[in-house]
């Protein structure tokens, strides 16, 4: 069936949030030439529209406005309208969000409503407006209409001016001036401002909406660890242990969603991001590394099961986000009645799953209800008689059979779109959990969504930001060489053929080629195709880690590997020029921060594995590196097939088996220690890390 309505200039895209719009009575362009070069000749200014599919206040604003005949007709008369995805084109994003938050003299958000001169030049900026003027908040159509009238006046000059002006001062700003790289004793410091942050009782950080940790929770479980800090160790598995207690915790159907909009973790935003869940999986991993606690490793396994069950695309990528809203409610699909709950478990079972996750009659959230873990919990099992292992058994039954009913619900919209480098931080947690907790069918689909990512969105050797449909499109940001070329050294590091580390060390040449800024670090656009006026260095960690620190981390394992000293000095490089970011902002430079503590440990360990012929120790090996908690190690594979490799690698060409017996070499930069042939000192020394 066709849509009889008048489709616009979104109707060719392949972004699900541009289709959406693609009937709007707006008259929207994509971002490119076709609008710039018609914003010239209409002398018309440019409403620049960004938001994603999955955005609450997106859908809201489209429906109240955007789908609005009269508000879609003055739209038309001021403006030449542009919408953007801000996953397909962040470095658009990003540029337009940090001036439209000096416009603003405010926190951003999206959607992100942004004037531009036809040189694309901001002016006023605005986010979420109502389609008329209510609550004091200024409507789209009157705020239209004076921007009409300001374009058209004397005041047009002025405004012009102070574009350019805006411009001019991004400009300057946008690639930092190098300095020293920040002092050991800095991480301590950072440390500290970090903990003055902290929610006591309920983790995270203090205030609200509260948005989950993971690499800042991995950032402290690190530094704990390292310097025997018990104060980080506690705020970071008291945030995890919180954050899963809570309903921004899918406790059926496992995953996390974007935030709690309370402190206590009760109440979430309920749209799922693949970028958030692949960060969190991976530092339940590293925190059940550390405490082998069997929560963690639990929650661990229940997001990648999410993942895979229903975030996975045939052809083997992930897609992008799940949304809050289905059947035009928000949370719907995932809230309970108590009726609901009574309807499909026993009597008993029903006063037992309710009592343990605080469901009642009136409900938390819109008369139905979030599923939490109540407080009083843990005397659960004691007050019904029963083990706790009896009580897990029967709450497992309990959650099996509501996720049964609840698959047969209308699902929240699936942004479908693959996306380089949330793929790539999926991949690198996968095969991490998966190696460790012996799941081969976890290992098989990071390799397969690696392999996706290799064949479908490559060009000419260079990567591309998105695919869909068959198209694989926009010229990569850093983020994601970042993120794949992490997820590739992983992929390497399990074992699972030297053609990772191949390409990861391909992928970083492009970088160091086409990415680098003069003052060390890299930009995060390539410069390569009309994106954006100005290319920036960016060092703030946002919902994910900034590339240019995971990208030294990177740098720095390439180092490990392979001793080269081009690595060591662009990872060097990269903390110069981010010093000043992390020393003034430390909450904004978390994992900056863990590249800088991988950079001081100058005694960061490389184990070095010659196996022998029948692979005898090859499993026990990998499952004492698996269970041991070293977070600056690196493993290199060594086996028959391994020729390619030595040549790629000198300094391994002495590394081999002892007799035909396996031998694990610890090596640093200060040199190798003698090769092990035991299991026990093998053990031992991984523990001594």
């Amino acid at each position: 069936m066709t849509d009889s309505r008048r489709a616009n200039k979104l109707v060719s895209e392949k972004s699900p949030y541009l289709l959406q719009h693609a009937y709007n009575p707006v008259d929207w362009y994509p971002w490119g030439q076709e609008a710039f070069d018609l914003a010239g000749m209409q002398n018309k200014p440019i409403f620049l529209s960004i938001g994603y599919s999955t955005c609450h206040w997106c859908h809201v604003m489209e429906k109240e406005s955007f789908e609005d005949e009269k508000t879609a007709a003055i739209l038309n008369k001021t403006f030449i309208n542009i919408k953007v995805d801000r996953e397909e084109l962040p470095d658009v994003d990003s540029m337009y969000m940090d001036m439209a938050q000096v416009l603003m003299s405010s926190a951003g958000g999206w959607p992100l409503n942004v004037i531009l001169t036809p040189d694309l030049k901001p002016f006023f900026a605005i986010t979420y407006m109502p389609p008329k003027t209510r609550r004091g908040v200024m409507g789209v159509q009157e705020f239209a209409l004076q921007v009409a009238e300001i374009w058209s006046g004397e005041e047009k000059e002025l405004l012009i001016e102070q574009a350019d002006k805006l411009f001019a001062m991004f400009e300057k700003t946008a690639v930092p001036t190098a300095g020293e790289i920040a002092p050991k004793v800095f991480i301590k410091q950072a440390i500290e401002s970090l903990l003055t942050m902290a929610d006591p009782y309920y983790g995270g950080f203090k205030g609200e909406p509260k948005f989950p940790l993971s690499f800042q929770a991995s950032l402290l479980l690190e530094y704990g660890k390292m310097q025997g800090d018990t104060r980080a160790l506690f705020f970071a598995t008291n945030s995890l242990d919180k954050m899963l207690e809570g309903g921004i915790y899918d406790h059926i159907g496992g995953g996390f969603a974007r935030y709690a909009v309370d402190d206590k973790w009760q109440i979430p935003h309920f749209e799922k991001m693949l970028y958030d869940n692949a960060g969190i999986a991976k530092t339940y991993f590293e925190a059940w590394k550390l405490t082998k606690n069997p929560k963690y490793k639990k929650v661990c396994e229940e997001i990648c099961t999410y993942i895979i069950r229903d975030m996975t695309d045939p052809l083997g990528g992930f897609y992008s986000a799940e949304d809050a809203d289905s059947e035009g409610e928000e949370g719907i699909f995932y809230t309970w009645t108590l009726d609901e709950i009574c309807e499909v478990l026993s009597p008993e079972d029903a006063g037992l799953f309710c009592e343990f996750y605080g469901v009642c009659l009136q409900g938390n959230f819109e008369g139905k209800n979030v599923l939490y873990l109540k407080d009083g919990r843990e005397t659960l099992a004691d007050d019904l008689r029963l083990d706790k292992v009896e009580l897990e058994s029967r709450l497992e039954v309990c959650r099996e059979k509501l996720l049964k009913v609840r698959q047969k619900r209308v699902r929240p919209f699936i942004d479908d779109k693959i996306i380089t480098s949330w793929n790539g931080l999926m991949i690198d947690s996968l095969v991490k959990i998966g190696s460790a907790f012996n799941r081969k069918e976890w290992v098989d689909a990071a390799i397969k969504a690696a392999e996706f990512i290799q064949g479908s969105c490559y060009k000419e050797g260079r990567l591309c930001r998105r695919y869909r449909d068959g198209e694989a499109r926009f010229v990569a940001c850093l983020d994601d060489y970042a993120f794949i070329i992490k997820s590739y050294l992983s992929l390497f590091e399990e074992g699972l053929g030297e053609k990772w580390l191949k390409l990861a060390i391909d992928l970083s040449k492009v970088l160091e080629d086409e990415y680098k800024a003069q003052d060390g670090a890299f930009y995060f656009s390539s410069g390569n195709e009309l994106q954006v006026k100005v290319r920036k260095c960016e060092f703030y960690d946002g919902a994910e880690p900034s590339g240019n620190a995971v990208h030294a981390e990177n740098l720095l394992r390439l180092y490990q590997i392979t001793a080269e000293d081009k690595y060591l000095t662009l990872a060097e490089e990269i903390l110069r020029a981010a010093s000043d970011h992390m020393q003034t902002y430390p909450p904004g430079s978390c994992y900056s921060i863990r590249s800088l503590m991988r950079y001081y440990n100058t005694e960061a360990p490389t184990l070095v594995i010659a196996i022998d012929k029948e692979e005898l120790l090859k499993e026990e090996i990998a499952r004492e590196i698996h269970y041991s908690y070293s977070p600056h190690l690196q493993v290199v594979w060594l086996d028959e097939g391994s020729r390619g490799l030595k040549n790629l690698l000198p300094f391994m060409a002495e590394k081999k088996t002892i007799d035909g017996q396996t031998a694990v070499y610890l090596c640093s930069m200060k040199g190798c220690q003698p090769p092990m042939l035991e299991l026990g000192e093998i053990s031992k020394a991984l523990q001594d890390l």
